[in-house]
């Protein structure tokens, strides 16, 4: 069982409920633990910052009792600041914002760490990881989006790989996780994984194939991606 307050490099497959049955999220994410995952993540979308909306904090907190492991929140929204201290209340664990939502994104992780939670940080594509240089002594989390955000389902952009080895370099001994969000599967984990990835995102790589009535598909997708990614790391 995975502890936010501890840290390690091993690797962790974090199944996105964006990919789940929006019906039963109790039942799937205590299926999808139950069938190997380490985190559970939540992809916020506000219509705004990316063309899709989802979920807000009234959800977190409905699902959170039902998550064992840890509740890994990412925020696709702008502004981000004014909805930092309801996700952190509904019992996020890590709650991850975007550099590029907003001009004051130094004050954002400050308040990220300030309402209790772990402090994220998510790169678009297209944002070169320099742009991050002086926030790396304020994140416990990088997520590189392997895609762009705001629909599940798309493929994987390569030119990313690079992107997350220049990360690795420059996170050094920092405990900081590098989480890889977008077209993660067994072709893919292998690569993010030898460039220094730790945490892999996985939705319909994830869920595909199974349901909360037939729940093993998600234990052998979750296994098949850990040992592709376990064994370039």
């Amino acid at each position: 069982m995975s502890n936010p307050t501890s840290f390690d490099r091993s690797i962790k497959i974090a199944p996105s409920i964006l990919a789940a049955d929006f019906a039963n999220f109790g039942q799937e994410i205590e299926a999808v633990e139950a069938q190997g995952a380490d985190w559970i993540h939540v992809d916020v979308m506000d219509g705004h910052f990316v063309p899709n909306i989802t979920f807000g904090p009234a959800t977190c907190k409905a699902i959170r009792p039902h998550i064992k492991t840890v509740m890994d929140v990412h925020l696709m929204i702008a502004p981000v600041d004014p909805f930092i201290d309801a996700f952190a209340d509904a019992g996020a664990d890590y709650i991850t914002a975007h550099l590029e939502a907003g001009p004051h994104i130094h004050r954002t992780l400050q308040a990220i760490r300030g309402a209790g939670a772990k402090a994220g940080l998510a790169l678009n594509p297209g944002t070169p990881v320099e742009d991050m240089a002086y926030l790396l002594d304020m994140v416990d989390l990088v997520c590189i989006m392997t895609v762009n955000p705001g629909f599940g389902g798309q493929k994987f952009i390569h030119s990313q790989v690079e992107k997350i080895r220049t990360l690795r370099a420059m996170i050094g001994d920092r405990p900081i996780h590098i989480e890889i969000d977008g077209g993660v599967d067994p072709t893919t984990a292998p690569l993010v994984a030898a460039a220094g990835a730790d945490v892999l995102v996985a939705g319909s790589a994830a869920f595909k194939g199974g349901s909360v009535q037939n729940p093993a598909p998600y234990g052998t997708n979750i296994a098949a991606i850990r040992k592709a990614a376990e064994g370039a790391a």
